[in-house]
């Protein structure tokens, strides 16, 4: 099937399925015309990445994951270890995001939002201590 095709099957843009190919991720056939032809195992693989980088894999991290997905060797400690790892570098994203929430929320909370040109938001964004 055509890229057009792919990107519709697939829910990916057209643009992401070049840069796949564009980076090794995955290469699809060409047809004796030199366009992309996809097949059904090249669709198996798209889902499987956009399903990766749906939960944040990075790149690389798809690339091993695709990798140990067609290792029959592969052991499931080696998966685990790789979603472990991602799980704890989601978790410290939600505790950075939590303590910006917090300290915009105490600044807003501080700030009086009146027609004064005092602000401690953006005192606090120059470096000013409130």
């Amino acid at each position: 099937m055509n890229i057009s095709d792919a990107a519709q099957q697939t829910g990916l843009p057209a643009k992401t399925l070049r840069y796949y190919e564009e980076i090794a991720l995955l290469v699809p056939d060409r047809a004796d015309n030199g366009y992309r032809d996809f097949s059904n195992d090249h669709i198996a693989t798209l889902q499987f990445l956009k399903r990766a980088r749906d939960l944040g894999f990075s790149i690389e991290e798809c690339r091993t994951l695709l990798s140990l997905y067609s290792d029959a060797n592969r052991t499931s400690a080696e998966v685990k270890a790789i979603a472990s790892k991602h799980l704890d570098e989601i978790d410290e994203k939600i505790n950075v995001l939590k303590d910006m929430r917090e300290t915009l929320a105490h600044l807003i909370h501080c700030c009086d939002g009146d027609h004064r040109p005092s602000c401690p938001i953006l005192n606090s964004l120059a470096g000013d201590s409130l």
